[in-house]
């Protein structure tokens, strides 16, 4: 009767821990936030292909099968992947083409709010086995949201412009994840009417914000902030409130990188 207990007790300790494993051995990710979040859901030994902007990844030398814009179908293939990650700009055709070699494919639309970042983050969790340990960094965020957003203090609510890449000049739009950024923070985005991201340096003067915040890497977000720091009626110019934020945190839909960001902010305007 014991060694039948054991021997019951033995089955049920293998069958949780097949359960708990994803059954996902060779993943393949041709988006980059879906990268960074198997990398912070601990499932980066099951990850064999990236895209070149996946910088995590291409450090441990995974196999590159994409650029930002296309894949390589033979490589994704020929590596035997039987999950493919993918956001929603994935050519549709591409995405057939893979379910026909029996390849289970998995779209994440770009989410469009906070609350989209961490409810995908947990839909990734389950997928590959993961769910505790998203569920956990998702609290974990929620909370330390909650403690940015209630330390932040106006005595009139600022107004805050989010440029996006500089030729053309792109705002974040409402309905967006960014756009949660300033939510948070209390205050208000200057595009809030706006239906396309597209605008002009009139337009941003006109409506002279508090706030500039540059979304950008490199020479090009310096070069915009010496620019708008000429313009000097407006009162983010005249407060020198104009900053870089490294687009490689802030345009990561992760709930981790989403913290990040936002203690960003958060330095600057306590600061």
């Amino acid at each position: 009767m014991r060694k039948r207990f054991f021997s019951g007790m033995l089955l049920l300790f293998y069958v949780v821990v097949s359960f708990a494993q994803t059954p996902y051995k060779r993943i393949v990710s041709l988006a980059p936030s879906l990268t960074q979040s198997l990398y912070y859901l601990d499932a980066q030994d099951n990850l064999v292909g990236c895209t070149s902007y996946c910088m995590a990844a291409k450090e441990d030398k995974k196999e590159v099968v994409a650029s930002a814009v296309k894949a390589n179908l033979e490589k994704v293939i020929a590596l035997k992947a039987d999950l493919v990650l993918v956001s929603g700009f994935t050519d549709l055709q591409d995405i057939e083409t893979l379910r026909k070699f029996g390849i289970k494919v998995e779209v994440f639309q770009s989410p469009k709010s906070f609350q989209e970042i961490c409810g995908q983050f947990i839909r990734l969790g389950k997928l590959i086995g993961k769910e505790e340990r998203a569920r956990r960094i998702v609290l974990e965020s929620e909370q330390k949201i909650k403690n940015i957003s209630s330390g932040i203090k106006w005595g009139r609510k600022p107004r805050m412009f989010f440029q996006i890449g500089a030729n053309p000049l792109f705002s974040v739009l409402p309905n967006t994840f960014m756009d949660d950024y300033m939510n948070f923070l209390g205050a208000e985005n200057i595009a809030k009417t706006l239906k396309r991201g597209s605008v002009s340096r009139e337009f941003v003067i006109t409506q002279n914000p508090d706030y500039i915040f540059i979304v950008t890497m490199g020479i090009v977000g310096k070069e915009e902030k010496d620019t708008w720091s000429r313009y000097s009626q407006l009162t983010a110019s005249r407060k020198k409130q104009i900053h870089i934020i490294e687009s490689d945190i802030a345009c990561q839909p992760t709930p981790i990188t989403f913290v990040q960001t936002m203690e960003v902010l958060e330095k600057i305007i306590n600061k």
